[in-house]
């Protein structure tokens, strides 16, 4: 149960950065305040799927599927917050906003859903990884900062940051639950690749020490 509230938190907090996004009527903009969903997972210890998949073998098997009940708890809290919102003065312009969003995501091939998925988690991967190690307290949050902007304005598909563009434009359908299977998908690749990669080239650093 801590862990799906721990995933309803994140869920909420990323769909917070996603509200910003679609109403600030900047791109770059938008996608600089996105950055306050990751700030918030990672500085509450909020529990994000396309975060925690990036070090799911470091872990046991228990870690793996917690995964499942995170990426749950990350669906819940989107969907409770863009139901919300809808209920409020906000919701009108949040459709109109989030509508060609979505249509953007689901009309593109599956192949360009699951390579957008891979390229968004590599970007989180760095963000995360950054505020975790990074010593000095700038450098946390400009790995933060980068992590989330560049996905952000290049329009990589972000599992957990759809869940709630698909409430909030009206676009949930049994394409759009098998798209966010896709890009869950990717992120899990993604998330754990670029560790994995980065290992590889850390071991002979070790050795040559």
């Amino acid at each position: 149960m801590r862990t799906i509230i721990s995933g309803i938190l994140a869920g909420i907090s990323i769909s917070i950065g996603g509200t910003v996004f679609l109403l600030s009527g900047n791109k770059i903009l938008g996608a600089v305040f996105f950055t306050v969903g990751l700030f918030c997972v990672c500085a509450f210890g909020f529990s994000l799927f396309t975060g925690k998949v990036c070090y799911v073998f470091n872990n046991d098997k228990k870690y793996a599927f917690s995964l499942i009940l995170i990426w749950l708890g990350n669906l819940i809290g989107s969907l409770a917050f863009g139901l919300l919102l809808l209920q409020t003065r906000l919701g009108p312009e949040l459709i109109e906003k989030a509508t060609p969003v979505c249509k953007a995501k689901l009309e593109q091939g599956y192949l360009s859903a699951f390579i957008l998925a891979i390229f968004c988690d590599i970007m989180i991967y760095i963000g995360v990884e950054g505020y975790k190690s990074i010593p000095h307290e700038f450098g946390k949050y400009l790995a933060l900062f980068f992590g989330v902007t560049v996905f952000v304005i290049c329009g990589f598909e972000h599992c957990v940051a759809n869940m709630f563009y698909f409430t909030v434009g009206k676009a949930w359908s049994v394409e759009a639950v098998f798209y966010l299977l896709i890009m869950t998908l990717g992120n899990a690749v993604g998330g754990v690749s670029f560790p994995l990669l980065r290992k590889l080239i850390e071991k002979p650093k070790q050795a040559e020490g």
